[in-house]
């Protein structure tokens, strides 16, 4: 699971022209709404020991998807909300088959308890963008009216009803964003795809990640093995070979021998050191004594001071451990490549079976998923999911072990950005 979003910091007065409609709209889609839902409930019971109740039941439950279609749109269009699409339903053969699927049919039946309670969702919202301001128009012109309606009036502790009016103008645009997160969340919770479809998709697009890294992997290091590795064994060979046949001259040429020697052991040595930088990102060897003794020889070749804080109450599984490393080597390097910084701070805690890595610097801000390099610590280098590249490929690969990132970078900075795993899968 993935949960990768800078926060949104508003001015305390702004509210944006969608959230005031969706609030004075909000009323009466949700009046139609709820009297929809409570109607085929309602209805459903009545008809339920006839032979038109499961007919109607069906027919209701697939309007009531075509209705979350439409308060999705709106979220979308007005709350500036993205709610991902439920999976369209299975169509099996026959009618009955297809009739116990939209019976059983979790979207459904959610959209239905979205109908119901968007009615005093709906109510608060209304009273927020319209109530709320009418009663403070009412409160500020209060002594205007007293005096029309009544005549001359002497001066008493009613004629402060305008500053009490006043005073709750600026608790309205607080009142609208509030009921406008309120029908967000209700959005997110009821109208999207039910959490088990939600895992199945996080899951398959967390293994096609995988499997297009390792692909990907290991053609580089096939590449690598036959344009490097293979090329410097063959110029080794060739350098035995030419040693072998200056052994057999007589007499043998005792300098050139000394040469050909001295280039086979350089050639070893390059070798050797290839094979250790193309094993190096299968199993990092820093692994081997744990994160403990890993994250602290991984800050010490950053070029930013980092300071590191470790609790490390158990030992994660080793995919858990790649996971965090792997995480911490690329936030610190975007931190020394793009924020700016002049000093940053490692903390890990595993206990309780969960694990978290936070990595804070005092750099300019502004990071967040899909932005380019001039945005902060570690913005995504590659914005397309998949790519594997930055915060977004990043954050794919922590789905993968049932991880999430989570990042706070304000323009100007800090920036901290948290990755939370379970200890085991």
């Amino acid at each position: 699971m993935t949960e990768t979003a800078s926060r949104e910091r508003r001015p305390y007065l702004s509210v944006r022209t969608g959230e005031w409609a969706f609030a004075v709209l909000g009323l009466p889609l949700a009046l139609l709404g709820s009297l929809y839902a409570v109607a085929v409930l309602y209805a459903g019971a009545l008809l339920s020991l006839t032979v038109l109740g499961l007919p109607f039941v069906v027919a209701a439950l697939l309007g009531a998807r075509g209705i979350g279609t439409l308060h999705r749109w709106l979220v979308g269009r007005l709350l500036v909300a993205y709610v991902e699409r439920p999976d369209p339903l299975p169509r099996p053969k026959g009618v009955f088959a297809r009739g116990r699927v939209v019976l059983t049919d979790p979207v459904a039946w959610r959209t239905l308890l979205y109908l119901v309670l968007r009615l005093p969702v709906g109510a608060l919202g209304f009273a927020a963008a319209v109530g709320l301001p009418l009663t403070c128009g009412w409160l500020i012109g209060f002594p205007l009216w007293v005096r029309l309606l009544d005549g001359p009036h002497p001066v008493d502790w009613l004629d402060t009803a305008p500053l009490a009016g006043l005073a709750l103008v600026t608790t309205v645009p607080a009142a609208v964003r509030a009921t406008g997160e309120l029908n967000r969340w209700l959005a997110r919770l009821l109208l999207g795809p039910a959490r088990a479809q939600q895992r199945v998709r996080e899951l398959e697009s967390a293994r096609a990640v995988l499997l297009a890294e390792n692909t990907d992997q290991l053609r580089r290091l096939e590449r690598d093995l036959h344009d490097g590795t293979q090329a410097r064994l063959v110029a080794l060979a060739i350098t035995l070979s030419l040693a072998d046949d200056t052994l057999t001259g007589a007499p043998p040429d005792a300098e050139r021998l000394r040469t050909l020697v001295d280039r086979a052991r350089g050639q070893t040595d390059d070798t050797i050191a290839e094979l250790r930088r193309l094993t190096r990102g299968i199993h990092p060897v820093a692994l081997d004594g744990g994160l403990g003794e890993a994250l602290p020889g991984l800050t010490a070749t950053s070029p930013v001071p980092v300071d590191v804080i470790l609790d490390l109450r158990e030992r994660p599984d080793p995919a858990v451990e790649r996971a965090v490393y792997f995480c911490a080597a690329e936030l610190l390097t975007n931190v020394a490549k793009h924020s700016g910084a002049q000093a940053a701070e490692l903390t890990a805690h595993a206990a309780d079976g969960l694990i978290r890595l936070i990595v804070r610097d005092d750099g300019r801000g502004g990071a967040a998923l899909g932005t380019g390099p001039s945005g902060g610590t570690g913005p995504a280098l590659g914005t397309e999911p998949g790519g594997g590249t930055g915060l977004t490929g990043l954050a794919e690969r922590l789905a993968a072990v049932d991880g999430v990132l989570r990042i706070d970078s304000p323009p100007g900075g800090p920036t901290v950005i948290t990755a939370e795993l379970p200890t085991h899968l």
